[in-house]
């Protein structure tokens, strides 16, 4: 909820107030200068509030591997909250200070925020969890990040705080959760692997392990973190230099690369963008449309939730390949749906089923299953170096798609969808050839099978 939700909620949150944040600009520019805001500049100016969070995220990516390895996993999520909260004091007050340049300053404090705490969080529950429920666990916070997005959506409603004197106080909620994650994370246990493997500290990780198992005998666990630690002691702490050069790590590289740059490339934030114009085209008013946008995000909720409960009787690898089938379908049938629903009307609610469809596919596989791979495919000593790699991947896609979706709508129309069809494809074609089933297996047998194929 400290971490997770703080993502989701970042994400959607500026996108119902924009008409009012963007008069705020025009506003207070013409304050300053006495003449209106150019339309080009104000339209820069949007463009940057809204891609300094990825590239914040993406500067985010680029120090995990050292905070985590120097300040562990719980500390570097408690650090983590300064920037939370300095973001949100910065986005509430920024009306009465008639300045927008702190919502952009704040924006890139959230980005920073939120690209520790989505390579952090699952690596921190990975290490903590059971084998027999790792799976489950890491879904979780993928499962949080669809409900920032919903709560985002529904204060965001025009009649709760998606209005003119509203938004202010919509941006700066987002300190709450960190406030209460400040306030109680304290009392939480260490990730045990991290006491045991990098601080040689048994006794420490056999507190922590017994806390969280509920139980006193926690032999056998100690025992395969000890196997893992000897393994290990060869090759010594990964950089992500060295991570890249390393041949004996070579196909789970490039196989969270794949799946990290399958997931955010695959069209996700379009199919989002593209969502109000089709529910207006199937006869949807354009004051509903806000009401059928929470309904999608309630959809994408509920499918995350099963994707929990399914992921352990499952495994990752079906949810992977499910997940992006689906995506490569419904992105398939979407583009003939946009551009036959003005001769048949009865493709609009075709394309209101894809987009359904699409969210049900990323909700259950291409969202959540990665970054439980990451965790799954690595050990202790390059686990760091390679979620900084794979945090990277996922927020430099992210901004991309930001920055050149808006060119390619306008250059190829609903035919964009075809190169996210394509992306899907490949993706899932990848997975099918070369990723494995990790389900109920220890991290040193999923290192063995990897093994082989190196």
């Amino acid at each position: 909820f400290g971490s997770s939700f703080q993502y989701g909620y970042n994400v959607s949150v500026i996108n119902s107030p924009a008409p009012y944040m963007q008069e705020f600009y025009n506003q207070t520019y013409l304050d300053r200068h006495g003449v209106p805001m150019d339309s080009g500049f104000q339209t820069f100016l949007w463009s940057l509030t809204v891609s300094m969070f990825p590239l914040g995220g993406f500067f985010g990516s680029l120090i995990v591997w050292p905070m985590v390895n120097n300040c562990g996993r719980k500390g570097t999520l408690l650090i983590n909250n300064i920037l939370s909260i300095t973001g949100a004091i910065l986005m509430s007050t920024s009306e009465l200070a008639k300045s927008f340049e702190v919502i952009i300053l704040a924006r890139v404090l959230m980005g920073i925020y939120a690209g520790l705490a989505s390579n952090v969080v699952p690596m921190f529950l990975g290490e903590m969890a059971p084998k027999n429920l790792r799976g489950a666990i890491g879904v979780v916070p993928q499962l949080f990040i669809t409900i920032g997005i919903l709560v985002a959506q529904l204060l965001g409603l025009s009649f709760i705080l998606g209005n003119d004197s509203g938004w202010p106080v919509l941006l700066g909620l987002t300190g709450i959760p960190s406030l209460i994650q400040l306030v109680i994370l304290p009392c939480f246990p260490e990730s045990p692997r991290y006491l045991l493997i990098q601080k040689g500290k048994e006794e420490e990780a056999r507190k922590a392990l017994r806390r969280l198992r509920g139980w006193d005998d926690v032999n056998d666990e100690i025992e395969e973190m000890r196997r893992e630690d000897q393994s290990e002691k060869e090759e010594g702490q990964f950089s992500v230099l060295s991570l890249c050069t390393f041949k004996g790590l070579r196909w789970q590289l490039i196989s969270i690369i794949v799946m990290m740059m399958g997931q955010q490339l695959s069209g996700i934030n379009a199919v989002f963008y593209y969502a109000d114009r089709i529910f207006q085209s199937a006869g949807v008013q354009e004051n509903n449309v806000q009401f059928v946008t929470v309904s999608i995000g309630a959809i994408n909720v509920v499918m995350t939730l099963v994707a929990v409960f399914i992921v352990e009787s499952l495994g990752r690898r079906i949810l992977l390949l499910a997940g992006f089938g689906l995506c490569c379908v419904s992105c398939a049938v979407l583009t003939l749906a946009l551009n036959l629903q003005t001769t048949v009307p009865s493709m609009s609610y075709l394309s209101i089923t894809c987009v359904i469809v699409y969210i049900i596919g990323h909700a259950i596989g291409a969202s959540p299953i990665p970054s439980v791979m990451i965790t799954e495919m690595f050990l202790q000593s390059s686990r760091p170096a390679a979620f900084m790699v794979g945090g990277s991947v996922h927020w430099l896609c992210n901004f991309t798609v930001g920055l050149v979706f808006l060119y390619m709508e306008a250059g190829l129309g609903p035919y964009s969808f075809l190169i996210f069809c394509a992306i899907c494809l490949a993706t899932m074609v990848y997975v099918f050839f070369i990723v494995p089933e990790t389900k109920n297996k220890t991290f040193m047998e999923i290192n063995k099978i990897m093994a082989k194929r190196n």
